[in-house]
């Protein structure tokens, strides 16, 4: 298995788009403070072909711990969540 981090990102972009490594860092950073932003305002972003960012609520539970057995009440969240588009599903069963 190989891990994918961002400084391989950074690299694949700069070498892709022929940029600097500064340039695609900002570039990179960019796209994610995007995609960050419009998550916590509550929006969806869909990126056509590769799938679409979300929020979801998840509700307040009561949940066990399984060394004590006792129960703990867990707050209500919002998670981040990630749907993978047609194109990108299709690119993983080919693999």
């Amino acid at each position: 298995r190989c891990l994918v981090n961002k400084r391989d990102l950074v690299g694949k972009i700069a070498s892709d788009a022929r940029l600097t490594r500064t340039q695609a860092t900002r570039a990179l950073d960019a796209f994610l403070e995007g995609i960050q932003a419009s998550l916590v305002r509550g929006d969806r972003v869909t990126i056509s072909g590769f799938g679409t960012f979300g929020v979801s609520h998840r509700k307040a539970r009561r949940v066990r711990n399984p060394q004590s057995g006792r129960a703990i009440e867990v707050a209500a969240k919002r998670v981040p969540r990630f749907a993978p588009g047609v194109e990108l599903k299709s690119a993983l069963e080919r693999k």
